[in-house]
């Protein structure tokens, strides 16, 4: 395959041809100097001075719960609130439902440059593996434009004597073919307990954890640090991934920097979500309320991985979104005050470490997950969300309007 006439810096006007054998960039030319030719049987894109960068990442997504918004309400706003409103409504939900619509989530996703998605599926009393055996069916359905990560979002309580039914649904979970482990210590009547609990049970099974943490905005609840803290004291070994986050902002800043410090010794990645917690948060404070986002800045100064997601799309815990992650990384320019570069590699680059994937720059070598939109710069990128024109995964367009 060859692209030609792409440009490959933000808002440089300078355009190169760009050569692609099987999954990997072979070749990179300045488009003036005519040193790419076409060859028999090449496909070729003419990107027509299109910008050419990283294909994007979604870290975190509920693809079970997808496109619920005009059948399930969330009439108080709030967490509580959506989760009360699914568990209440789980009889309208089916595996062939669901099936349909975390399917056409994933493609409209890859629409927008995504090649990679990490989805939780909830494992409870009231769906146990339902969303599992109707996500690991789209994993399969998908597998040639995506990689599909499934993490079991074990129900609570999850220590005790009562925690061992929810437990064995992540055993479950996993044997079937789940990738991760998750679950929501701070909705736990024993956080620490939960912590150790999901700890003690991935290391059993060999798998990651992926947990939603501390989602509110109390300053006096953090779990995140009692985390950081067994990550370290275990030794545990596999990825640890902490989403949310929410009260480590509202914590002071030495606080933050002490905690902080701890999850990047523990290399746990963070994963913030505008668009959820923008939503779901900080209802009761009518003056001046927090915006339900983690501490990204003092994250990142301690040396922490900082990705951004989507978190829910369309659903009782969010009434909108895109299924874009441009759409996430101009809600962190906006409400975060992060710079447009930062907040693509935050759907991007660091998406992708946090999932554990590979990122490769565009250079001769690097594998072909790639994304042409039509624009100059990262910034008009994110600023117009303008539909992209190209996506490529490993080498082979999945998504191609314009040749």
């Amino acid at each position: 395959m060859l692209i030609k006439s792409c440009r490959l810096k933000s808002g440089d006007d300078e355009l190169f041809d760009l050569r692609i054998n099987d999954e990997t960039i072979v070749a990179i030319e300045p488009a003036k100097s005519v040193r790419l030719f076409d060859q028999p049987g090449e496909e070729i894109i003419n990107a027509s001075g299109a910008l050419l960068t990283s294909s994007l990442a979604e870290p975190h997504a509920h693809l079970d719960k997808a496109f619920l918004s005009e059948r399930i309400a969330n009439p108080t706003g709030d967490l509580m609130g959506a989760i009360n409103a699914m568990e209440s409504h789980r009889n309208q939900i089916t595996v062939a439902d669901t099936i349909e619509r975390a399917e056409r989530a994933v493609r409209l996703m890859v629409r927008n440059g995504v090649t990679a998605i990490r989805t939780h599926a909830d494992v409870t009393e009231w769906n146990s593996l339902d969303s599992v055996e109707a996500l690991l069916e789209v994993r399969s359905r998908t597998k040639d434009i995506v990689d599909l990560q499934i993490c079991a979002l074990l129900g609570w309580p999850l220590s005790g004597q009562d925690g061992k039914a929810n437990l064995a649904r992540g055993k479950a979970a996993i044997k079937l073919g789940v990738d991760l482990l998750g679950g929501c210590p701070h909705l736990d009547v024993d956080p620490v307990g939960a912590n150790i609990a999901l700890l003690e049970l991935a290391s059993e099974l060999g798998c990651g954890l992926d947990l939603h943490t501390d989602e509110h905005t109390d300053v006096n609840r953090i779990s995140l640090e009692d985390l950081a803290e067994r990550v370290i004291a275990t030794g545990f070994s596999n990825s640890v991934t902490a989403s949310h986050c929410v009260s480590l902002g509202m914590q002071n800043l030495e606080t933050q920097k002490r905690i902080c410090e701890k999850v990047a010794t523990a290399n746990i990645g963070v994963v913030t979500l505008p668009h959820t917690n923008l939503f779901l948060q900080a209802r009761d404070n009518h003056t001046a309320p927090p915006r339900g986002l983690t501490a990204i800045s003092a994250l990142r100064a301690a040396g922490v991985r900082v990705a951004a997601g989507a978190d829910n799309l369309q659903d009782p815990f969010n009434p909108i979104g895109r299924g874009d992650p441009l759409e996430s990384a101009a809600l962190l320019i906006l409400a975060a005050h992060q710079l447009p570069n930062e907040a693509f590699a935050a759907v991007s680059s660091t998406a992708k470490s946090v999932m554990g994937l590979s990122f490769s720059e565009i250079k001769i070598g690097g594998i072909a997950d790639l994304m042409l939109t039509p624009v100059h710069s990262i910034r008009e990128a994110i600023a117009t969300a303008a539909p992209r024109s190209m996506v490529m995964r490993r080498g082979k367009t999945t998504h191609l309007t314009n040749t």
